[in-house]
Formats: structure tokens, C-alpha cells, sequence
């Protein structure tokens, strides 16, 4: 199934959730809100139809979109 993609915003967090960071530290390294970051989260759930952190780092390197 094809995927919506990534917003630039929501690639640079899943990168950094690639890393091990936990929200906390992927707030603190993008100058936003912990919960800015799960919102992105929510988003990269859903346009990779995942409804795990693991799964979506997975599937983003299966795309190719990290």
C-alpha cells in the first residue's frame, strides 16, 4: 500500500527515534515540546499505518525515507 509522505519535520523526529532518543531527548534536540513530538509521532503512525515506534523505524528504512 502506498504511504502519504513524511513532512520534513516528521522525517528529522523519526530519525532521531531511529537513534534510541526517547521523546524527552528528541524534544530537547528539536527545540520543541515533548508533546509537539508525540504529535509528529501520531502522524508518522499514521501515514506508515504503524502504531509502534519500532514499527515505524522499520518501515521508514524499508522506504527508504530515513
Amino acid at each position: 500500500m502506498p504511504v502519504e509522505e513524511l513532512s520534513p519535520r516528521e522525517k528529522e523526529v523519526l530519525a532521531l527515534v531511529a537513534r534510541m532518543m526517547s521523546t524527552e531527548e528528541v524534544a530537547a534536540e528539536l527545540q520543541l515540546s515533548a508533546n509537539t513530538v508525540k504529535t509528529h509521532m501520531r502522524g508518522i503512525f499514521r501515514k506508515l499505518g504503524v502504531s509502534r515506534r519500532r514499527d515505524a523505524v522499520e518501515r521508514a528504512r524499508d522506504l527508504h525515507v530515513i
